[in-house]
């Protein structure tokens, strides 16, 4: 069966809106994954792979994010973004294959929103172990294991957050949520809002940005020749996401979300 072309493909698994979601696309989809995605989907959309077994290796390849980044150096680091890479891009096939055979699945949602959490948290998980040194020579220092946990229970929390208010309305009986109700009812918290969205600082604990970041320093600390840098990431990252939670949090509450 003969493949289809990029521009028949396109404006089918990429409909009007896609690129544009507010809280669903990530800038790396929009900026140049969508279209490396576009070239993948040819090979794909005439078999009989499923959007869902797609969605399976994407959750793989994100948790195996967590022992690549164990490698010690700078490999180890690139292994992480290959990792995360691959995940964001079958992140996007699955979608697009789903689109293109209409196999639409609520196990597909889920298992989507699965795989989202289990990358964050496998990123800021091995950073962690990446920084306690579990294979250096000397004691291996836990806290720093322990302070990159803490930063994916945050991150997962974030996540969570988001979701439930989605349980929430539905358990309530209301519709789901629009983007507008995410605007804060007070115009102090919209302004704290507006300056938070425009630093993006909580991005860092996000499994993309988190693994580019982890890059730039393991190049950093093979120069310095210690791992200064990757323990300061670590710290600032279990800093920023005690504290996005926190926001995030009250930013659910004092919105239109839950009403």
């Amino acid at each position: 069966m003969r493949r289809p072309s990029v521009a028949e493909l396109r404006p089918v698994v990429h409909p009007p809106g896609v690129k544009d979601r507010r809280s669903g696309e990530h800038w790396a989809g929009r900026m140049y994954m969508r279209e490396v995605s576009l070239r993948v989907d040819r090979y794909l959309v005439n078999t009989l792979v499923t959007p869902n077994q797609v969605t399976y290796v994407m959750t793989l390849a994100g948790a195996l994010a967590a022992p690549a980044l164990l490698v010690p150096g700078v490999w180890g680091a690139v292994l992480g973004v290959v990792m995360v890479q691959l995940y964001l891009l079958f992140d996007c096939v699955d979608g697009e294959l789903a689109r293109w055979k209409k196999q639409y699945s609520l196990s597909g949602v889920y298992l989507d929103r699965v795989a989202a959490y289990l990358c964050d948290a496998a990123v800021l998980v091995g950073l962690g172990l990446r920084a306690a040194d579990i294979w250096g020579e000397g004691r291996i220092d836990w806290l720093w294991a322990f302070l990159g946990t803490l930063a994916a229970l945050g991150a997962i929390l974030i996540k969570a957050e988001t979701d439930l208010v989605g349980v929430a309305r539905h358990q309530g009986g209301l519709p789901p949520v629009k983007e507008a109700a995410s605007e804060p009812r007070s115009s102090g918290m919209a302004l704290a809002r507006k300056a938070a969205a425009a630093l993006k600082f909580h991005r860092l604990i996000l499994g993309i940005e988190a693994s580019l970041v982890i890059l730039v320093v393991a190049v950093v600390d093979a120069i310095a020749g210690d791992l200064f840098y990757t323990r300061l990431t670590v710290a600032v990252m279990a800093g920023i996401a005690l504290l996005q939670t926190l926001l995030h949090l009250v930013s659910v509450l004092a919105s239109s979300r839950l009403k």
